[in-house]
Parts: C-alpha cells; sequence; structure tokens
C-alpha cells in the first residue's frame, strides 16, 4: 500500500512476452494480407461481405486478447466486451438484410406515389361519369346471381358440346345461339 492512497487499489500487472507480441503481430500482418487478397476475388457481394467482417473480427479479436491484455484480465471485462461485440454484431446482420433485400419491393419512391397519383386523376377525368355510379344492395345481390348464373351456364355447354361439334354444325361457341350461353 504503499504505492497507492486507496486501499484495495492495486493491480497486478501481466507483462506479455515479446515473442507473443510478435506472433500476434505476424497473425496480424497475414491477416491484412488475406484481407486484401478475399477483396480481389469476387465470390459474390454477400460471401465477400461475410469474409471481411470475419477476417476483421479475427483481428479485432486479436488486439483486444493480448494487445490491450483482455485475457489476463478480469472474466466481467471479458463478459462485457462480448456481449457488446454480440450485439454489434446483430446490429450488422439486421443492416445487411436492409440492403440486401431492398429491391425486392419494387420502386416505391416518392416519384413513384405521385406519378400514379397522377395518372389515377388522368383516368378520372376521362372518365367522369364512372364517379357517380353506384350499386344499390338489392341490385348487387341480382348481378352477382346473374354473373354466376352466366357463367355455370357457359361452362355446361362447353362441356356438352365440344368447339369441333359447334363449329361443324355452324352455330356459335355459346351452345344453342342465345346470347345467355344457352340455357336448354
Amino acid at each position: 500500500m504503499a504505492h497507492s492512497e486507496y486501499p484495495g487499489s492495486e493491480h497486478d500487472h501481466h507483462i506479455i512476452p515479446k515473442k507473443t507480441l510478435f506472433s500476434v503481430f505476424g497473425a496480424l500482418v497475414m491477416l491484412t494480407i488475406l484481407t486484401v487478397a478475399v477483396a480481389q476475388v469476387d465470390l459474390g457481394s454477400a460471401i465477400n461481405i461475410v469474409l471481411a467482417l470475419a477476417v476483421a473480427s479475427a483481428k479485432a479479436s486479436l488486439v483486444v486478447t493480448f494487445f490491450m491484455a483482455l485475457k489476463y484480465d478480469k472474466k466481467v471485462n471479458t463478459m462485457v466486451f462480448s456481449i457488446g461485440t454480440l450485439f454489434v454484431g446483430i446490429f450488422l446482420v439486421f443492416t445487411l438484410f436492409d440492403t440486401a433485400f431492398r429491391g425486392d419491393l419494387g420502386n416505391v419512391g416518392i416519384e413513384t406515389i405521385s406519378a400514379e397519383k397522377r395518372t389515377e386523376k388522368k383516368l378520372k377525368a376521362r372518365d367522369p361519369g364512372a364517379a357517380g355510379l353506384a350499386i344499390a344492395p338489392g341490385d348487387s345481390a341480382r348481378l352477382t346471381d346473374q354473373l354466376a348464373a352466366d357463367t355455370t351456364a357457359a361452362a355446361d355447354s362447353a362441356a356438352a358440346a365440344p368447339d369441333s361439334a359447334a363449329a361443324a354444325s355452324g352455330g356459335d361457341h355459346g351452345g344453342g345461339g342465345s346470347d345467355h350461353g344457352g340455357g336448354g
């Protein structure tokens, strides 16, 4: 306690051997060469990014572990560093997802939206009578029933009289010459 005026503030310093420091330096140089080599080869943008981040993470781990002596420090510091690194990795993954799938939604820029609005206004201006049309609830049910009957009759007549038979007889394809698809 001769060197400190606060009790318990002593900290044992661990001296890292020069051989270890030079080995780590050599590994960092080799990883830097690997980074440059990987950047020259086109493996696809996603693979290149993942490899670059993996090599950068390995280099950062070496620096933190040995040059910053986290290996010889308290375990709680290692835990704090590891959790922080984990969350940075998670944020990077979500950022990569954003950039990787950005074009999947199509062109939804403000210009596109305003162009769609202009086109819609032009189409409405061409047909002003369509804006005033409304279908009453009773009309809706009647139109739905009529449409169902028309499609059923057309399907029945198509199954009963093939096109070759209808063409040979000189009749139309509706079956029976009726405007409603034939019925009997």
